[in-house]
């Protein structure tokens, strides 16, 4: 059983976002199917260095459309982003150097910031994005 199944209340109404939504849910179902099959440090790092190239990337989508039609909580939605991709480069970090290891707290953190992103800060822009005509 996944981790997180995506579900409609997790669409923003825009086709490319829900796209990339879906591709990060699956990314961090694989890292809970890798955790859970016990695989190798090296294997979950890999995973959590793609999540976080990502999440860089489908940021930059998000952004793009905020900046493009003057989305006015743009500069504290992009905060958001850079926190998030600070903790996840710090968990790759780790996991590469040895430092520490992926836990059950790390994966529930990722899990419970993209249901609370998606859910609370995305949906905001959901209805600005859509009157400027971005489906």
């Amino acid at each position: 059983m996944p981790m997180m199944e995506w579900n409609d209340r997790l669409s923003v109404n825009i086709r490319d976002i829900d796209s990339q939504h879906k591709q990060l849910v699956a990314m961090l179902n694989r890292l809970h199917d890798a955790m859970k099959a016990g695989s190798t440090g090296a294997v979950i790092a890999q995973i959590v260095s793609e999540m976080k190239r990502y999440s860089v990337s489908h940021f930059t989508t998000e952004e793009g459309y905020m900046k493009k039609h003057g989305y006015p909580d743009y500069t504290a939605h992009k905060a958001e982003h850079e926190k998030f991709v600070a903790k996840v480069a710090q968990v790759e970090r780790d996991l590469q150097a040895g430092a520490g290891a992926m836990s059950m707290d790390i994966l529930n953190f990722l899990s419970n910031w993209m249901i609370t992103h998606i859910r609370g800060t995305d949906k905001k822009y959901t209805p600005f994005l859509n009157a400027a005509g971005v489906q």
